[in-house]
């Protein structure tokens, strides 16, 4: 089974109001979520987004992930190794940020065969542009 996910992050201000949206999409098939909350910053969003998919699968899947966070992207795939390796330290020994979060993807992310890709936001790609306008409902609704 191949699911297919596209997430965002966004935030008006930073810290500020944020919201999350993430499509879900398996053949036919297709779950839209999002939510906000209220003092947050765009990569706690960016972040959320992600977890928030992963947390509505109901078994171990096969993903295409795709984010315009660039953050999210080398977070999981460059840097998370290191963080574990130096008890969720920087390279220059400071607390990693939003640890909470990432400790969080780092669980989700074991359950499942994630292929990581990165779209440039705002640039026409249906996926993200959905996942977008899904993170400002988010805001739009709190």
């Amino acid at each position: 089974m191949v699911v297919t996910i596209h997430t965002d992050g966004a935030c008006r201000g930073n810290p500020g109001p944020g919201g999350w949206g993430a499509s879900l999409e398996y053949g036919d098939n297709q779950r839209l979520l999002y939510g906000g909350e209220l003092n947050t910053t765009n990569n706690r969003m960016e972040l959320t987004a992600v977890i928030k998919a992963l947390q509505a699968l109901k078994f171990n899947c096969q993903i295409e992930l795709y984010t315009d966070s660039k953050y999210v992207l080398q977070g999981i795939t460059d840097w998370m190794a290191n963080w574990k390796k130096r008890n969720w330290r920087t390279a220059d020994k400071k607390p990693v940020k939003n640890v909470d979060l990432w400790q969080e993807l780092d669980e989700l992310v074991s359950e499942h065969d994630i292929n990581w890709h990165w779209v440039k936001g705002h640039s026409g790609h249906p996926g993200n542009e959905l996942a977008d306008q899904l993170a400002n409902k988010g805001i739009d609704e709190l």
